[in-house]
Formats: C-alpha cells, sequence, structure tokens
C-alpha cells in the first residue's frame, strides 16, 4: 500500500492495521487513539484565522453524532459532519493521508500507542491560546493524554477527555443488601477485595443452575486493565519499565490473578463464560439484577430518569488490597484527538474546544455521566437527589487517589484482552493452574509486544 503522508510509513500502517483483528477477536468496544509530536506545525500560527470550511469528527453517534455536529455548525459558523468510528476505517483514511479531522479516542489506554505511531497532533500549541481551557483549570485526569516517548503523564497534549470516571469504584443496589443482611459498603473507608468478593458470594442468586441475580461484576472496562491496577495493589508492577514486556508470574501478579479466578469459578458474576446476555451492566442493575459493579462515576447518568434505580443505588470508593496501598484508577478518558494529516486544524480545535469546554460541556457535566475534565465545570455534577450527593461526596473524596497508568506503545490493549479472553476459559475450568495459566499469558503477551516494537523500528 502506498501512503500520501510522508510521516506515516508504510511500516507505521502495518503496526496500527496489525491491531485490528486483535480488537475484533476480543469483542471489546473500538476504541479511538492519540499520538506523537509534530514540527512546524499549523498549530503554532495561533487559532480562530483558519477556523472555517468543512470539519469531520470520526465518534460514536451517541456521543458526537448528527445532532451535536449540527449544534457545532450553528455556534461555530462551520460545516460539520460526523462519520461513525471504525477502526479499519480510520487506519486506511490515516494511511491514505485523509484522516477525519477530529477523533473520538480513550486517552488512558491509547496516548502511547499512537504517539509511537506519529498520527495525532501535539495539541501545546492550541491549549497555550485557549480561551476556553486554563492551565490551571485542567483536571489532572487528562494527564493520561500525555507522553513523552518514555512516560505517560508527562509530555505534550494530544488529546484532552470529554469527562471521565475512576473505573473501579463501585455502584451497588441498596435494596439487594438490605435483604441480603449485607452491611452497605462504606461511602469513606475502601472495602478489601477479599471482602468484595465474600459479599459477592453472599448476595448472588440462583434459580437451579442459573444466576438470577449477580453478586458482583469486577470486569471493568477489559481484564488487563483490571489485572493491572490489582497487581499495582498488592505492590507490583505487571508491565515493566520499558513498556515491553508484561510478567504475570511475580507473587504480586499472581494474587490479582488468583483474586480473579476465584471469581470466576464461584459464578457470581459475568465471565467469558457466561456472559451478561445485555452486554454490559446498565440494564442489568436497572433490572435488580446486579448487587456490586465496579463501573465508575458515569454509570450514575443512568439513575437520575430511572427514580427505582435511584432509589436503592449506592456508591463507594475503589476496593483494595490488605496492603495499605490504595489506587483508583481511569481507565477511559473518552475524548478527541486531533490526526496530524488534517487538513484544517484551526477549524477542528474550534470543534474540539467547543464540545470539550463550551456549553455541551457544561450539559454533560450537569447529567451526572462522567466527571467534567475542568476543575471549574465540576460544581455542576448533579447533587439534587439522594444518591447523586451520595456519589458526588464519594467521587470528590476519591479524586485524591489517581495516578496515571502508563501503557504500552507496542500493542493495543483490546488485542491483549483478546490473549487473555482467550486462554481464560481452561484456567476458570481448572485445567490449567494459575501459574500456567501466568506462563502462557507471558509467552503470548510478549510475543506481541516484541511483534509491535519491531514494526516500529
Amino acid at each position: 500500500m502506498t501512503t500520501t503522508n510522508p510521516g506515516f510509513s508504510r511500516r507505521r500502517f502495518l503496526a496500527l492495521g496489525g491491531a485490528v483483528a486483535g480488537s475484533a477477536a476480543s469483542g471489546a468496544l473500538a476504541v479511538g487513539c492519540s499520538p506523537a509530536s509534530s514540527t512546524n506545525t499549523p498549530a503554532a500560527t495561533g487559532t480562530g484565522s483558519s477556523a472555517k470550511g468543512v470539519v469531520t469528527v470520526m465518534s460514536q453517534s451517541g456521543e458526537f453524532g448528527p445532532k451535536e455536529a449540527k449544534a457545532a455548525s450553528q455556534a461555530l459558523g462551520l460545516t460539520v459532519k460526523t462519520v461513525e468510528y471504525d477502526l479499519t476505517k480510520l487506519t486506511a483514511m490515516l494511511a491514505s493521508g485523509n484522516p477525519p479531522d477530529v477523533v473520538r479516542g480513550m486517552g488512558a489506554t491509547e496516548t502511547p500507542y499512537l504517539v509511537a505511531r506519529q498520527v495525532a497532533e501535539n495539541l501545546d500549541p492550541y491549549f497555550a491560546k485557549s480561551t476556553l481551557i486554563k492551565a490551571d483549570d485542567i483536571d489532572p485526569v487528562n494527564d493520561v493524554w500525555r507522553y513523552d516517548g518514555e512516560k505517560q503523564g508527562s509530555g505534550p497534549r494530544y488529546g484532552f477527555a470529554k469527562d471521565y470516571s475512576q473505573d473501579c469504584t463501585i455502584w451497588y443496589n441498596g435494596a439487594l443488601f438490605d435483604a441480603a443482611k449485607v452491611t452497605r459498603p462504606s461511602a469513606t473507608t475502601p472495602l478489601l477485595l477479599d471482602e468484595l468478593l465474600d459479599e459477592g458470594r453472599r448476595l448472588v442468586k440462583r434459580q437451579g443452575a442459573k444466576v438470577s441475580v449477580y453478586g458482583l461484576n469486577p470486569n471493568g472496562l477489559g481484564l488487563f486493565g483490571q489485572l493491572t491496577w490489582m497487581t499495582d495493589l498488592a505492590g507490583g508492577k505487571l508491565t515493566a519499565d520499558d513498556l515491553a514486556s508484561v510478567d504475570f508470574s511475580t507473587p504480586e501478579a499472581q494474587r490479582a490473578l488468583t483474586w480473579y479466578l476465584e471469581y470466576a469459578k464461584a459464578g457470581i458474576g459475568p465471565t467469558v463464560l457466561n456472559p451478561d446476555p445485555n452486554g454490559w451492566d446498565g440494564p442489568t442493575f436497572q433490572a435488580g439484577r446486579m448487587a456490586t459493579t465496579l463501573s465508575g462515576y458515569w454509570l450514575g447518568g443512568l439513575f437520575a430518569g430511572d427514580p427505582k434505580s435511584a432509589k436503592v443505588a449506592g456508591f463507594a470508593p475503589a476496593p483494595q488490597f490488605d496492603t495499605g496501598r490504595r489506587v483508583s484508577p481511569c481507565f477511559g478518558a473518552t475524548g478527541l484527538w486531533m490526526p496530524k494529516a488534517g487538513k484544517n486544524k484551526d477549524a477542528a480545535w474550534a470543534v474540539m474546544e467547543w464540545y470539550l469546554a463550551g456549553d455541551p460541556a457544561k450539559a454533560r457535566a450537569s447529567g451526572g455521566w462522567g466527571i467534567p475534565p475542568l476543575k471549574s465545570l465540576q460544581k455542576l455534577m448533579p447533587q439534587k437527589l439522594p444518591y447523586q450527593k451520595q456519589a458526588y461526596d464519594v467521587q470528590m473524596a476519591e479524586k485524591e487517589h489517581f495516578s496515571v497508568t502508563s501503557y504500552t506503545p507496542y500493542v493495543r490493549q483490546d488485542a491483549i484482552n483478546a490473549v487473555i479472553t482467550r486462554e481464560l476459559p481452561k484456567a476458570i475450568k481448572g485445567s490449567t493452574s494459575v501459574g500456567q495459566f501466568a506462563d502462557t499469558l507471558n509467552t503470548q503477551i510478549n510475543a506481541q509486544l516484541a511483534d509491535g516494537k519491531k514494526r516500529l523500528r
């Protein structure tokens, strides 16, 4: 394939596109990305003077769709169009040198991957001139959109969150806890993970061989992220400092794997062997069939228009092991980034700034669908209903336990999760020991990482 983008070589195209199969195999939602610094970019000339013409936004229709495009067009005097996010299509558009002007992405897990592939604009010059986004107003979670080539959380900004959650915080159904005579989680003291597992066993309900009420769902946004977090809680690191290898055989990683396998073998919540037919926890929680879920603050937005759920919903801090280490991570920080090969960057920034910090950002903040990316907007988070007030108080205290986790630039998280998903059933069924499971994951994931690193040379 010939590329018309001189900064995006055939090798880099293959490195990007090579993850598509892994994404499809994992069954995970397609996600956006973020990437490398550029020099002599139009951004350095400032914003506004070229904010005209057509801007194409690639996103999910439920986030930035035709309705948002129409509002942006009216507010900014531009023509804004949308295209549904699709990784295969995005890869082809980047390789041809004709990408969308703005792309949806998940900064927490995608930033290093695409920084290494040199496909996104360094947005620092735009942020420096922004009238809506001031440096001292930026929530620290936006550091997941920064990468200096070695460490995530420092260096230039390549995107910005539209909202975020600390994704291991807990939503629980208080009525189910009361009925099972289980004490509701504390709003201030984190549960130990072993306590959480014990509660899940007590809260599960069965009808014959089928689970009618899940006691617990700790799966989050993908098992690699969850296992990385639990290994950190245990006092270790799952990924090496150079981000080029993983080690599931350390005592800390083994503790994380053992905990998850105990959960899976107990049959108290969704697993790869027995997935939730709804596909996600929202409808299951609303139906009164989910006692506890590690889903993050954003899920509370679903309950504002659902009096039944609002009456029983409670929010609690992210759990921890008994090591005394407390970490409350973000695996998403979903937002927008700008392809380096885009043709209308000043106008693209105008759309990004409006959506991420203008009237749409204020509306999202007041709806409870995630935490605003600007500190000044966080006062708009809903506190009218009792569950909203409790969730707000818990979340504000939880913020001090956030820190940036560096993810590898060599392989998409979807591809790593696909390996775990493929090998997990044998471990759940007991035909593979925890040690053997760890060895298999090390072998297969490290082979992926080595190949990904080789492609970038």
